[in-house]
């Protein structure tokens, strides 16, 4: 590899990682104005859900929650994962092997340390986190979630 080739490389990397989601854009069943967005969503879950910031590891209570339920999008409400789908990963976020059918939508996340697989709500959008195929069986995946992205119905 000569030193041109990787200075091409690597910028094409750094444009890729700059693109706006825009460029990525996608139709939801749910959109609200950022305005909207703000009034609806704490300052961190905006953070989260409308910016893909990602939350501290070990900071949210739902990595440890081990009651029955289901895990819903704190934007909009969408079931999205069963507690009998959650798993300890001890990467500090909660972690589910499958999302309920038709919850989650994913796309190609670039970024300068390397290509992940983002994971969003399929109804209004709202980063969740990401996916890995690192997890334990049956899938072999991991949902690496935000917890101040979900909100937990215990049932």
């Amino acid at each position: 590899m000569n030193r041109r080739f990787f200075l091409s490389c690597t910028s094409l990397a750094l444009a890729a990682a700059a693109l706006p989601r825009a460029a990525l854009a996608e139709r939801f069943g749910i959109t609200l104005s950022e305005a909207e967005w703000r009034a609806r969503l704490s300052p961190q879950q905006y953070a989260v859900l409308r910016e893909e910031a990602t939350e501290r590891a070990g900071s949210s209570p739902l990595d440890h929650e081990k009651r029955a339920g289901v895990f819903r999008c704190a934007g909009c409400d969408l079931a999205l994962f069963s507690s009998a789908a959650k798993f300890d990963s001890g990467t500090g976020w909660p972690s589910f092997f499958q999302p309920l059918e038709g919850a989650v939508a994913t796309r190609p996340d670039p970024g300068i340390f390397g290509a992940r697989t983002e994971v969003h709500c399929r109804r209004c959008g709202g980063h969740l986190g990401h996916v890995f195929d690192d997890g334990p069986k049956p899938t072999g995946l991991r949902y690496c979630m935000n917890g101040v992205a979900l909100r937990f119905v215990p049932g």
